[in-house]
Order: C-alpha cells, then sequence, then structure tokens
C-alpha cells in the first residue's frame, strides 16, 4: 500500500466561520488549530499546508473555566531593560478579545515556517461581523 502525498495542485483551501459565543477557550482553540493545519481532511501531508482559512467571530463571548479569568496571566516583553509586561485574561477581554484566541491557537501551531504560513489562514474579529463574506464560509459548529 503506498503513501498518499498531496500535491500543491491537489489541496484545496476551504473558508469556515466559527461563533465563539459561550465557547470553552481551550477545545475551540484545539478545534481550530486542528482545521487550520489541515489534519481533519483525509488528504493531510504533514509537510505541506493543506489546511483550511478560519473565520472566528464573537471572541469576546469566549468562556474560560474555573478562577481564570481572575488568575490567567499574559506575559510579554518589550525588549527594554525590566520591560517584562503583565496583563490578567480579564483585562486583556476587555482590552483586545481577539489577542487571547489568536495566543492560545498559536501555541497549538507547529514552530517554524510552516506553522507561521498556516498561523495566517485565521481571522479573529471581536464582535459578530466579518468582512469575509464574498469568500462564502461555512458555519462549523461544536
Amino acid at each position: 500500500m503506498k503513501t498518499y502525498v498531496a500535491k500543491p495542485s491537489d489541496i484545496k483551501h476551504d473558508w469556515y466561520v466559527i461563533d465563539a459565543e459561550g465557547q470553552t477557550l481551550g477545545r475551540l482553540s484545539t478545534e481550530v488549530a486542528s482545521i487550520l493545519r489541515g489534519k481533519k481532511k483525509p488528504t493531510f501531508t504533514p509537510h505541506m499546508d493543506c489546511g483550511d482559512y478560519v473565520i472566528i467571530i464573537n471572541a469576546e463571548k469566549i468562556e474560560v473555566t474555573g478562577k481564570k479569568r481572575k488568575d490567567k496571566i499574559y506575559k510579554h516583553h518589550t525588549g527594554f531593560p525590566g520591560g517584562l509586561r503583565e496583563v490578567t485574561f480579564e483585562k486583556l477581554l476587555a482590552k483586545k478579545p481577539e489577542e487571547i484566541l489568536r495566543h492560545s491557537i498559536k501555541g497549538m501551531m507547529p514552530n517554524g515556517r510552516l506553522g507561521r504560513q498556516m498561523y495566517k489562514k485565521l481571522k479573529v474579529f471581536a464582535g459578530p461581523v466579518h468582512p469575509h463574506t464574498a469568500q462564502k464560509p461555512v458555519e462549523l459548529k461544536f
């Protein structure tokens, strides 16, 4: 039995829209990362970008379990001495709700060039409106 390897001409990228309202952050992120990589397709090839485009709407209505709303901390460094910045989940949700989902999904993608290429197919929006209606995305429910 021969192993199937997808050719660039065989790959078709579909568009999906996912409503994040009431979804749990980690569970939604794993599903989205799997779709971006293309693991749900029968033509999955690990060294090629076989994944689909994903649009996430209502990112501001994402849920977390337990005490993560107050206790979870996101850290980043500005690059200057003493430049470590920390922000809680609650404050980041109020200021930039899209960044929470982007950060979670990026951590589940492969490192390197291929992972960055796959990650570019993710579009996250805080509200229910998105500018990608021309692509006719199919709604996915989990």
